[in-house]
């Protein structure tokens, strides 16, 4: 067994277009939660600062309503958004995650717009964190396939999640291996580091768990690793009562996450939460790997074949009606290069046009089964109008 086990503890953040501000006027009760679970990210780790070390992936929708100064003023007695984007960019127990945009299942979106998903979380993300090198990449539902790896290469990523659930070894190597180590995956001529979710391990994170039951557990999957052991847990970090609870003592940070950095502090613990950056720097990766299209588990189902999201014939109804528009689009905006310069309101219109389809391409349009489909078809409605108005005016 190794002399430390390592944790890396990811939390994904998101929040779909204009939700939050819905939830203020008909569940405000429930908006509290929710922003109470995001600031009680940084309080929490406040008095552990030297040993704490949270992954935190923020949706771009998300971060465009904390960020917005209307936003702010209207929660402003219940969480100081500014505030608490300040103390997630200057924590030294934070490192964000890449992410995309409007929060898309990337493996089910025509790939023509992952490029753009990408480039405007980077760009959005600059401000409120003063960055724009963002070593780890969130693939927002953890939709993964192979095909994403040159672009999130451009992007100048180092690594990207997975789930354990879509991994199989290339070269020869044990279950520990295969999970607790950090792997390589090619495509195209190129290659990213690859670290494996702990499926089993994060449902139990995701629901509320005991600290030594999580610690018999850690040590029980690591025991015959001869190797530094890499445990990865990954769920959301403000859904569920374990998370949004606000009694003390009764959530994942007062009840689990604080006591095992009291007793890391106190040499009496054998996991070590560590950044990924950091122990790729320390102990790199090793093997090679190939990643089966799929997502995370949700309650419903395991993330094979993307089932949440593509179960219906009106989901894959609206996600075939995604592609088309989408296809109409990128052709509208290859058009209208030769005479954009001349013609500022075609390119605004157009940019309108794909800014609606890639709010259309929002993972909740298609998790919750049909409810929220027709969210995606007015955003597709919308896109359709723009690109009429430009063909009359321009065509």
């Amino acid at each position: 067994m190794a002399d430390t086990l390592y944790h890396a503890l990811v939390l994904s953040l998101h929040q779909p277009p204009g939700n939050l501000e819905a939830l203020l006027e008909r569940s405000e009760s429930e908006a509290r939660e929710i922003l109470l679970a995001m600031a009680r990210i940084p309080q929490a780790l406040d008095d552990a600062r030297e040993v704490g070390r949270v992954h935190l992936a923020l949706s771009g929708s998300l971060l465009e309503t904390l960020s917005n100064p209307d936003f702010q003023s209207r929660v402003g007695e219940i969480v100081d958004c500014e505030a608490l984007l300040h103390a997630v960019a200057n924590s030294p127990s934070i490192d964000l995650l890449g992410n995309g945009y409007y929060h898309p299942v990337l493996p089910l979106i025509p790939p023509a717009d992952w490029e753009a998903h990408l480039e405007r979380w980077r760009k959005l993300a600059r401000r409120p964190f003063f960055r724009s090198d963002f070593q780890g990449f969130w693939p927002p539902e953890l939709g993964f396939c192979m095909e994403m790896i040159p672009l999130l290469r451009r992007f100048g990523y180092r690594y990207v999640l997975v789930d354990d659930e879509h991994v199989q070894s290339e070269t020869p190597m044990s279950v520990e291996e295969l999970r607790y180590r950090p792997h390589i995956a090619r495509f195209g001529g190129e290659e990213i580091v690859v670290v494996v979710r702990d499926r089993e391990l994060s449902r139990a994170q995701e629901s509320g768990m005991e600290l030594d039951w999580f610690l018999r557990e850690v040590r029980e999957r690591t025991a015959s690793c001869d190797f530094p052991p890499l445990v990865t847990t990954c769920t959301p970090g403000e859904n569920g009562d374990w998370f949004r609870n606000a009694m003390p003592g009764s959530n994942f940070w007062d009840a689990f996450y604080k006591p095992l950095l009291t007793r890391v502090q106190e040499g009496d613990s054998p996991i070590q939460p560590i950044f990924i950056k950091d122990y790729l720097d320390q102990f790199g990766a090793e093997g090679e790997v190939t990643v089966g299209p799929g997502a995370w588990n949700t309650g419903w189902h395991d993330g094979r074949n993307f089932v949440q999201w593509t179960g219906s014939q009106s989901q894959k109804d609206a996600l075939t009606r995604v592609g088309e528009i989408s296809q109409a689009v990128q052709a509208a905006l290859s058009n209208a290069e030769e005479i954009g310069i001349d013609h500022p309101e075609l390119l605004e219109l157009l940019e309108k046009a794909h800014q609606a389809v890639l709010r259309a391409e929002t993972s909740c349009h298609f998790f919750w089964g049909e409810t929220w489909v027709p969210r995606c078809h007015a955003d597709l409605d919308q896109a359709c109008e723009y690109l009429e108005r430009a063909s009359v005016c321009f065509g």
